[in-house]
């Protein structure tokens, strides 16, 4: 997957950046700024994962210093120019803890869903906005800051919020979120752990029921008399993307 990455200078007939720079000068060729704005849109949002370090601090014990980087994509819904900012994973050691990070199975989801015909109850999804970076870093890793990074480019940098591309992100992002559901009183299903259900009781006609939260990183489905006001309170925790949340054409 690495080398047809980059091998690949095209998509939809369009040239794909491999650096910050290409991208800059794939615009000025182009006369627009649709990379740039995608690398400003992504910076914004990833810099709550790094600590700016001054030039008179020195990075603490036990940090290993990584290389990130940018990864450049077309997106089919008209053309969407995405950047997204990932760390190098591969350079970082083995975890102490573990790593993997379990999600709902595809038998769960038609039995949720059978029951939610069954009941007559809601079904409705929503999609966790830069799921990672709601859950803090589970490794000591420190970069130096790259060009993207603007006027902080060349300063080291601590990172404190889990990023893509981590060996333990994954696993770091799915506990966070498991602390969230039980904080708002949901229990993990026994035969599914990713399958969170509540005892509740529908207010039109007193019908006592479970409702579900079926998560799939940051993909959540929920299964209830009132599916927005669920969805909502797991939005109060962690951002969701606005466009996302409704009745879902899909799931996964």
């Amino acid at each position: 997957m690495n080398k047809r990455y980059h091998k690949r200078t095209h998509k939809f007939g369009m040239r794909v950046p491999k650096t910050v720079q290409e991208a800059i000068d794939i615009d000025r060729e182009n006369g627009d700024t649709l990379w740039q704005d995608a690398i400003k849109k992504e910076m914004d949002a990833v810099m709550i994962a790094f600590r700016i370090l001054n030039d008179d601090e020195a990075i603490p014990p036990g940090y290993q210093e990584i290389n990130c980087h940018l990864v450049f994509e077309i997106k089919l819904e008209s053309f969407r120019r995405k950047a997204r900012y990932v760390a190098g994973g591969h350079m970082t050691d083995a975890p102490a803890t573990l790593t993997y990070a379990s999600v709902v199975s595809r038998e769960s989801v038609r039995i949720a869903l059978t029951l939610a015909a069954l009941n007559d109850l809601e079904v409705k999804a929503g999609d966790i906005e830069n799921a990672y970076l709601t859950a803090p870093a589970a490794e000591r890793i420190s970069i130096v800051c790259g060009p993207e990074f603007g006027p902080n480019a060349g300063k080291r940098a601590l990172v404190v919020r889990s990023l893509y591309g981590l060996k333990s992100s994954g696993a770091a992002f799915r506990n966070h979120l498991a602390d969230c559901m039980g904080t708002l009183g949901y229990k993990p299903c026994l035969a599914d752990q990713d399958v969170w259900l509540k005892p509740m009781v529908r207010p039109s006609d007193g019908h006592h029921y479970y409702a579900y939260v079926l998560l799939y990183v940051d993909d959540a489905l929920v299964i209830h008399h009132d599916g927005m006001s669920a969805l909502k309170e797991i939005d109060h925790f962690f951002k969701m993307k606005p466009s996302s949340m409704g009745d879902p054409d899909l799931y996964l």
